[in-house]
């Protein structure tokens, strides 16, 4: 499959009496020993360098948008069957949809793409090209799984012409490549895995899935860093974009969407490795909120937004006095700078000496989250710890948590009190600007609308956990 190389201009010599043809300036001519007789003149030489036809042969005639407005969607989604999966891609895969998954080694990339393909082969023909494993191991990684094959058709190959070819013959609906750092375009320099490989390889399967309405799945690997090895533009030329985000050890799988031309990019799926395959986790109370019972300190409830769903999350803090002159500020699964900026706000308007403490905040199940609405869990866990006083268990904390100590409104506070009411959970401290309104329509559940720190801190079961009136026994 040759390409037609780029003519390009280049200046040359050549002798007006002779003909002799030089690659620079001569005062006299090695042929004929005239002088001055060298003119110069332009020439068109083939480049050397190809020109990847990946995108060049994907395109159409010009169109009015007001001709296409009309039609309606442009093809119905093949959902896998697997809810969390489904989820992230807004309902299931696009003809023509090329996804590239992500994530380190080990994690579960191999084994989600194979129990996809199995939901997904009743309804279309599936090639599952594999680059790094036999097909003896493929096969048996699908009877652990309890995978029959059905229409799935097994591929061993790194080079990119003969996937191709095998393609057109096949003529699948799904393609997936595993992965695609290991392929290879025969008519391209450069070792698997190198940035040019890389870049055409996938230029070359979208030119294919856009053209059959083929949906590919690209898995590929990440840097120690946790980055997409290859190049950024790898990432461009895909409509979706996946990554596993959690560690190699963990147990719990985060599925998360960075792009998505076809869905939504605030979803996560959540997954378990176990021995039958990763398996999907409808409760995630169980993972996130730890069974501790009534009397721990330094531990609260929150509701977390993942997108469109609620997660109950556990905030754990711990308080201890320190002997060295810097007291150190952990945070695990929230934002660092914003903890610090929470344990400011909790000195200033709570009264509470931190000076000489060191504090340590966690999220329980390694989660890690980004919603403001954790802000007053966070400062009742850490309030808790340092006056070793317990919060209710039976309460969840939900409200964002400003400079000036006041309780802001969060979005969604409707579905995040129906998750805390379905959990068991009988109280919940909710901003005062949008408690009130959500409280008369949650079942079985109390909301204590606070505008403050002081009055969250002032109102736990009729009880001051903390007097901001003095400071350390002393009057202010």
């Amino acid at each position: 499959m040759k390409k037609q190389g780029t003519p390009r201009l280049r200046a040359q010599y050549r002798c007006a009496e002779c003909g002799y043809a030089a690659p620079k300036p001569l005062g006299q001519c090695p042929d004929c020993q005239a002088w001055n007789s060298m003119e110069e003149e332009v020439v068109a030489e083939e480049s050397k360098t190809k020109v990847s036809r990946g995108l060049a042969d994907f395109s159409s005639a010009p169109t009015k948008l007001s001709d296409l407005a009309g039609e309606g969607p442009v093809a119905a989604r093949s959902a896998t069957g697997i809810a969390e999966f489904d989820r992230l891609l807004g309902g299931g895969v696009v003809p023509g949809q090329v996804v590239l998954l992500a994530g380190p080694p080990g994690i579960g990339k191999s084994t989600l793409m194979l129990q996809a393909a199995a939901r997904l082969s009743p309804a279309l023909s599936v090639l599952y090209v594999s680059g790094e494993e036999s097909l003896k191991q493929v096969a048996d990684r699908a009877r652990r799984l309890g995978i029959k094959g059905g229409a799935i058709t097994l591929l061993s190959e790194t080079d990119l012409s003969k996937i191709l070819a095998a393609m057109d013959e096949l003529k699948p609906g799904l393609v997936v490549l595993d992965s695609v750092q290991t392929v290879h375009h025969p008519d391209w320099p450069g070792t698997p895995g190198s940035v040019s490989q890389v870049r055409e390889c996938a230029a070359e399967l979208l030119r294919t899935a856009k053209g059959k309405d083929t949906v590919v799945f690209l898995l590929g690997h990440v840097t120690k860093e946790g980055a997409l090895a290859g190049p950024k533009l790898l990432e461009h030329l895909v409509d979706t974009v996946l990554y596993f985000d959690t560690e190699r050890h963990d147990l719990l799988r985060v599925l998360r969407a960075r792009k998505n031309r076809f869905g939504p990019t605030d979803e996560i799926g959540l997954f378990e490795m176990a021995a039958g395959g990763l398996e999907e986790v409808k409760d995630a109370a169980s993972l996130f909120v730890d069974s501790a019972g009534p009397g721990t300190c330094g531990r609260t409830v929150s509701v977390a937004m993942e997108g469109s769903r609620p997660i109950l999350a556990e905030a754990q803090a711990l308080v201890v006095t320190t002997r060295y002159p810097l007291p150190r500020r952990t945070a695990t699964g929230l934002e660092y700078n914003r903890t610090l900026m929470l344990l400011a706000a909790m000195e200033k308007h709570l009264r509470l000496r931190l000076e000489d403490k060191d504090v340590f905040v966690s999220l329980a199940g390694g989660l890690k989250t980004g919603d403001p609405a954790m802000d007053l869990a966070a400062c009742m866990a850490v309030l808790s710890s340092a006056r070793d006083v317990a919060m209710p268990a039976d309460t969840v904390y939900i409200g964002e948590v400003g400079l000036l100590g006041r309780v802001g409104r969060v979005p969604n506070l409707e579905g995040r009190l129906k998750e805390a009411a379905k959990a068991g959970f009988k109280r919940a401290v909710t901003p005062a600007s949008g408690g009130k309104a959500a409280a008369g329509r949650q079942a079985g559940l109390t909301v204590v609308p606070v505008a403050t720190l002081q009055e969250a801190a002032e109102n736990i079961d009729g009880h001051k956990v903390v007097d901001t009136g003095t400071i350390d026994g002393h009057n202010a």
